[in-house]
């Protein structure tokens, strides 16, 4: 039987994950695109809480965190997660790290983990991951936030939730990684750039990134590179408003080389420019080029 939701106004947007991954500052990111944000809400309370937004004429939209500080009650999560969905429009976003991550992140405020203060944070860690993985596997998006700093996951918030009232509200992130440090989690789209010839064994461009014209031009030199280029902007092209049309509001396409520093960058930066020639909202992100 389906179900229909009741008349509302809103959305909510329930934040969760590991301790250390960064929900506060994401909580404090939808507090200033303004939604109403809630820290710590009692799980038996957020059925009531989606009610409330959904009758208020002065909330529209509001982010709450749900964590690990909820003790056994996260057990009740998915089913109470059923029921607020009838009230309201809802998107959960679990955010995590890497264990490396995590662990300097804790040394570095010094705080002790709230799983508890004596044991390990690394054997915490763990406990907690095991705990949160029936959440992780309702969540609608899953963030790895290992590689952010707290301006990278704003930017990263700001860009899948800011409204935009025109049909280009569809954020594109135009990113380049290198495979050997492994597939961005974060990727929609990934191609495979590494059957285009490697600037890396011309020992004049080793140092350099794919952003250097030298780089540039000597990449582009090849016609599979400006093949690739056309094919792959006019396959976007015809994505792209479908993905709209679904209400997608973010998408990452990622462009993977060996090392992440020339291939994969020049394309990434390449695919941007011909995406806001048509008049996209793009941005580009290179995980592994040097600084």
């Amino acid at each position: 039987m389906e179900v229909v939701l009741p008349e509302h106004r809103g959305e909510l947007v329930i934040l969760t994950g590991l301790s250390g991954s960064g929900k506060l500052s994401a909580l404090k990111a939808f507090e200033d695109l303004g939604y109403y944000s809630v820290d710590n809400l009692p799980l038996e309370l957020v059925p009531s809480f989606a009610d409330l937004v959904r009758q208020s004429a002065e909330i529209e939209r509001a982010a709450l965190v749900v964590d690990v500080r909820e003790g056994m009650r996260l057990d009740e999560f998915p089913a109470i997660l059923k029921k607020v969905r009838k009230v309201l429009p809802t998107r959960v976003v679990f955010l995590e790290a890497s264990e490396d991550a995590l662990i300097r992140r804790f040394s570095e405020t010094r705080r002790p983990h709230p799983m508890g203060r004596s044991d390990t944070v690394v054997k915490s860690i763990r406990a907690e991951r095991k705990r949160l993985d029936p959440i992780r596997n309702v969540a609608d998006i899953v963030l790895d936030t290992t590689k952010f700093n707290v301006h990278d996951l704003r930017a990263h918030i700001n860009s899948q939730f800011e409204r935009e009232e025109s049909g280009r509200a569809l954020m594109i992130s135009s990113n380049s990684f290198g495979f050997k440090n492994g597939v961005p989690t974060e990727a929609d789209l990934v191609f495979d750039v590494r059957f285009l010839p490697n600037p890396h064994f011309v020992p004049e461009f080793r140092k350099l990134t794919g952003k250097h014209p030298k780089v540039a031009k000597y990449v582009l030199q090849f016609p599979q590179t400006k093949e690739f280029l056309d094919k792959t902007a006019e396959m976007l092209k015809f994505l792209l408003p479908h993905y709209i049309k679904e209400g997608k509001s973010y998408l990452t396409v990622a462009f993977g080389c060996t090392g992440g520093q020339h291939r994969s960058v020049f394309i990434a930066e390449e695919m941007k420019r011909r995406l806001a020639d048509e008049g996209y909202r793009v941005k580009t992100a290179h995980r592994d080029m040097p600084k």
